[in-house]
């Protein structure tokens, strides 16, 4: 037999024989090696203390099986909550035992790590089978362990400074005070949530993250039923549903899952997940999608709008979705800086980098919906030199109405590499050398990221200078349950060197006019307490307007359950100073049937 598992930390010697299924026999005649229990095994440790050794007969209870091995608990558990009674059985072929059945298991103690050896994921403990013997079928399943007020308590924090270096290997295990050592401690096991609320949608992949006894102890929430995310914390309340075993119910963020939900915990990629053994229930009370007030007169309405990689491919009923969004969600604002526009023919790699039949699509749902007649400006960029979808060729861009006093100030001279500069205009105001005009587009922070788009536009005889942006994605960090300590998050020394050019561009402005009017607005990628932001309010003197918000409303995307704000609007203190009314409209963030994954944040302003 060849095994397909990597076993970690294995000596080769020990795999070959594994490989072989060989025996060997004793030298001498040797005392039986004593019968390994599960908790044996697993340990109190992320790594079994039995790595690499050779266990039989270990004795368990069958609990969920899937195409190549199945999961057991064992007969004999200890008193011991830091060691798990729980352990996957790794049997190559679809296993011949199922829920309910007694078995006793001969094999290698391994530890596969998702992602191959060299990846961030923590590894999972298993049973390498060589063989599995049916003792009977029709045994009582072990009685699950109910995770929240009413059994174990999560912590309310994953410890990111308890160590430096691997999280497996530094000899601090504390499931009482650690998230990622209190799930290591159930790997495996058979475990209940009761009476749990969703806190965001169920995702592309199946997943719902869920808080136990309707998040009762957890927090901070917010007050549509979600969790807020906070700096270094992955909220460990939290309980990702996967649909690895049993398909699972469409579900929106506030959504109730009434009594019990019963399940297996697993690990994959970056995060602890309960594969449902029973399908939970759903009671619908989420909340009906946010909808913005019509501005009013002497108002000035600007909003943020993620596209997510809008194209002619896409249905149209993607387009109509999203129209109605802009008209009927918020009231047809009079700017929209956007993000996520794609070139003519979509993720195709053929050189286009046009995208007028996007913009032509777009703004005719909109029409169509009842809509003002929007109208566009943006750059095209170099292909393939902005990031984003491959081939998409994203762009920011700004969507604007003309019939309520706004005006587009059209200047030549913007390209995709020339960048865009203050010059004195009118009488001693700041205004753009070219508009619309990329800012520092050849500046290395910029590589391989959208580069951030500058207008120029007059509000009633009043100037407004707006820069949009959309800074780089967070996918390449570590997620919250990681070996290494602490995590990897190359995005922020990214939005830090990002954050200090808008920064610049916000202070040359200035110097031109010190009460020059300034938006910077769109998906910076980063939360409100991040470095990033507080460069671009201290050292640019801007005011974050989403941070006034009070913190249970301050979110516009949801990331495995954790929500936070990414998309902001901040203002030069000669906006921020006159009246203003800031809101995030939750329209798509917290719904399983969204058209996008991003919340528009929305300001009225009175300019004047």
């Amino acid at each position: 037999m060849t095994f397909l598992r990597v076993l970690t930390g294995v000596p080769f010697a020990v795999a070959a024989v594994c490989a072989a299924g060989a025996v060997t026999a004793p030298a001498a005649a040797a005392a039986p090696a004593p019968v390994r229990q599960v908790h044996d095994i697993q340990g109190a440790a992320h790594v079994s203390p039995l790595l690499g050794e050779r266990v039989t007969g270990v004795p368990g209870v069958v609990t969920a099986a899937t195409e190549n091995g199945f999961w057991m608990q064992g007969t004999r558990p200890d008193r011991d909550p830091a060691t798990s009674e729980g352990v996957y059985v790794f049997t190559r072929t679809p296993p011949v035992v199922a829920a309910g059945d007694e078995v006793r298991v001969d094999g290698v103690v391994g530890e596969f790590r998702p992602g191959g050896p060299d990846s961030p994921n923590l590894s999972r403990t298993e049973i390498e089978a060589t063989a599995t013997t049916l003792v009977r079928r029709g045994a009582p399943l072990p009685a699950p362990t109910v995770l929240g007020p009413r059994g174990r308590r999560a912590p309310g924090e994953v410890i990111d400074d308890d160590v430096r270096g691997d999280a497996e290997t530094s000899g601090r295990y504390e499931p009482g005070r650690d998230g990622l050592d209190f799930y290591e401690s159930l790997e495996g096991m058979l475990v209940a949530v009761d009476d749990a609320v969703a806190t965001g949608p169920r995702s592309d992949y199946g997943e719902i993250p869920v808080l136990p006894a309707g998040g009762e102890g957890a927090g901070p929430r917010t007050y549509r039923g979600g969790i807020l995310a906070r700096p270094g914390d992955a909220n460990p309340e939290r309980v990702v549903l996967d649909d690895t075993l049993l398909p699972l119910p469409a579900m929106d963020a506030g959504d109730r899952l009434p009594g019990r939900t019963l399940g297996v915990l697993d690990y994959s990629f970056g995060d602890y997940k309960l594969l449902a053994t029973s399908v939970p229930r759903v009671g619908d009370e989420s909340r009906a999608p946010g909808r913005a007030r019509p501005q009013q007169p002497g108002e000035v309405a600007v909003a943020t709008y993620a596209l997510r990689d809008l194209d002619p491919g896409d249905p149209e009923e993607r387009f109509t979705a999203i129209a109605h969004q802009i008209v009927t969600g918020l009231a047809a604002p009079d700017l929209l800086v956007v993000t996520g526009l794609q070139d003519n023919s979509g993720p195709d790699a053929d050189g286009t980098v046009a995208a007028d039949q996007t913009v032509a699509q777009l703004v005719a749902a909109i029409s169509t919906a009842g809509g003002p007649a929007y109208d566009w400006r943006s750059i095209d960029p170099q292909d393939g030199a902005d990031g984003g979808e491959a081939g998409g060729n994203g762009r920011i861009g700004f969507l604007f109405r003309t019939d309520r006093g706004l005006a587009f100030v059209d200047r030549p001279g913007g390209t995709a590499t020339t960048p865009t500069a203050p010059v004195r205009v009118g009488a001693g105001e700041a205004g753009l050398s070219a508009s619309p005009g990329r800012v520092d587009p050849l500046n290395p922070a910029w590589r391989a990221v959208r580069k951030p788009l500058a207008g120029e536009f007059v509000w009633r005889g009043r100037r407004l200078l707006v820069v949009g942006n959309h800074w780089t994605a967070r996918g390449a960090d570590d997620a919250g349950y990681v070996r290494r300590r602490p995590p990897l998050r190359p995005s922020e020394p990214a939005h830090a060197a990002q954050a200090r050019v808008v920064a610049g561009f916000v202070k040359s402005l200035r110097a031109v006019q010190p009460d020059a009017r300034v938006i910077v607005a769109g998906d910076l990628n980063s939360g409100d307490r991040s470095p990033a932001l507080r460069t671009l309010t201290k050292d640019a003197g801007l005011r974050n307007l989403v941070a006034e918000l009070p913190e249970d409303r301050r979110y516009t995307t949801i990331t495995n359950g954790n929500a936070q704000a990414t998309d902001h609007i901040l203002v030069s203190p000669a906006l921020a100073r006159r009246p203003h009314e800031v809101e995030i409209v939750h329209m798509n963030a917290e719904y399983a049937g969204r058209v996008g994954d991003h919340d528009p944040a929305l300001v009225r302003l009175r300019p004047d």
